[in-house]
């Protein structure tokens, strides 16, 4: 699977645990965060993942700031974009059985790395369960296309 992924200032160190972790489940990973550890913008991030996963530049996205929650409010201002913070294992279990969430995000302020890999572990092994949750989905995309 092709996996973008994406973060802030708060998550450089986070986010190359996860990425190690993504290749070593056999994934590949497209970075399209920062790297330097200097102070930046997360909306940047957020939208460079959500624009690479609407696209099919990558399957799904996972994003990291110091909580989770300003990247992915960013990433989902890109319609298409399904954007959800996990901070545990059920939570991401369940963004993609229900919401077919497409972006995973979590905070590093807020989960440990052993957590982090849990959570984006139960989001990958999810599936999305379709039917009654597919007529949620088509609903928002209604919302979105009506602006």
């Amino acid at each position: 699977m092709k996996i973008a992924i994406g973060n802030d200032h708060a998550a450089g160190a986070l986010k190359a645990v996860i990425v190690d972790y993504l290749k070593e489940l056999g994934h590949e990973v497209t970075d399209l965060g920062a790297n330097d550890g200097e102070m930046c913008d997360y909306p940047e991030y957020g939208e460079r993942v959500g624009r690479a996963v609407v696209s099919g530049e990558a399957d799904c996205g996972v994003l990291i700031c110091g909580t989770g929650v300003g990247i992915s409010i960013a990433a989902n201002k890109v319609p298409g974009v399904r954007a959800a913070v996990c901070s545990e294992t059920a939570t991401a279990r369940l963004v993609k059985q229900h919401n077919n969430a497409n972006i995973i995000a979590f905070g590093a302020r807020i989960v440990g790395t052993e957590l982090a890999k849990d959570i984006v572990k139960a989001y990958l092994d999810a599936e999305f369960l379709g039917g009654r949750h597919q007529v949620r989905i088509d609903k928002i995309r209604e919302i979105e296309a009506r602006g």
